[in-house]
């Protein structure tokens, strides 16, 4: 604890009707670090979460644009700490477990430490199909975007300083978890995964997240940070099938050309034409937005180193 004890921690909790637990959670991560404050950001609550929550001794505040995404976005623009502790609100997550993440994110200068839930949980702790919702979705950014976390949707993250003031933040709901691993792994932070244990909701606590709804539009987000993100990848993938697409068209054309002499199939020629077209100004676009992802990651990057790792009282940080 050591080599805690300088550094200003946060504690951040995004809210929505957690009443029930939101106590427990204020409680359990004050004891585990002692001298961190914690701030709960009610989401537009239509129970006692904020009362709960002011009264179990947290910094309150509210973001009334809905969904986890915006709120997050609220809370690494407001809150200023050296080293920023995320959970939810729903009692799940382990409080003694916090100290060794930012342990190891402070001694191994990472930028953010996953607390995983898959190998230590209740056996309820997880709704029907989240689990491998979550395997099925984890893997896909793993193939896209080469990393080995095992849980990329956790909600329990430890982050430093330069993690959080570079993270632009775009997402509005659940599909942000996948939009922070995404930012880490594009700028080639140092990050790492931790095990932790995961606990069932306590007795009347809902969880907000939609396995399908949400599902989907993690899935669209991935999509849409590799086509962003990879841009060559992506087109070039287009390419392939525009121009397979192609050739399955104009190779009956071109075979009764050689016996005949006739192109009989003219509308199918043509069609076989501009899907070609239509590929190799796909392969072009992959190009040139190549260069400008390569542009825009560098300028990230720079901003990235831009931002003291630690609060710097002399720059008045």
């Amino acid at each position: 604890m050591n080599a805690i004890a300088p550094h200003r921690i946060a504690v951040l909790v995004p809210c929505y009707n957690e009443e029930r637990t939101i106590a427990a959670v204020v409680r359990d991560f004050s004891a585990a670090l002692p001298g961190a404050t914690l701030y709960v950001y009610d989401n537009n609550s239509q129970d006692h979460t904020r009362e709960v929550a002011q009264a179990a001794g947290a910094v309150v505040r509210s973001e009334r644009r809905q969904g986890k995404g915006n709120v997050i976005r609220r809370m690494f623009a407001d809150v200023e700490a050296d080293v920023y502790v995320m959970i939810d609100g729903d009692d799940t997550y382990h409080a003694p477990s916090a100290p060794a993440l930012v342990q190891k994110l402070i001694d191994e200068q990472l930028d953010m430490v996953v607390g995983s839930r898959l190998e230590e949980h209740h056996s309820e702790a997880f709704r029907a199909g989240h689990r491998l919702g979550n395997q099925l979705l984890t893997g896909f950014v793993s193939f896209l975007f080469r990393n080995d976390l095992k849980d990329m949707l956790s909600g329990y993250r430890v982050f430093s300083r330069r993690f959080v003031k570079s993270f632009p933040a775009l997402s509005a709901g659940f599909e942000t978890e996948t939009e922070l691993t995404v930012h880490a792994l594009e700028l080639r932070m140092p990050i790492a995964e931790v095990v932790t244990p995961y606990k069932n909701r306590p007795e009347g606590s809902v969880s907000k997240l939609h396995t399908y709804r949400d599902g989907w539009r993690i899935l669209r987000t991935i999509i849409r940070l590799f086509k962003e993100e990879r841009p060559l990848t992506f087109y070039s993938g287009l390419f392939v099938l525009l121009a397979s697409l192609a050739l399955l068209l104009a190779l009956p054309v071109f075979i009764t050309y050689v016996e005949t002499g006739l192109v009989p199939r003219f509308p199918t020629a043509i069609l076989a034409t501009g899907v070609m077209i239509l590929a190799f100004l796909s392969l072009a676009s992959g190009v040139i937005l190549d260069t400008v992802t390569r542009g825009r990651r560098e300028l990230r990057r720079l901003f990235y180193l831009s931002v003291p790792p630690y609060h710097c009282p002399d720059r008045g940080e």
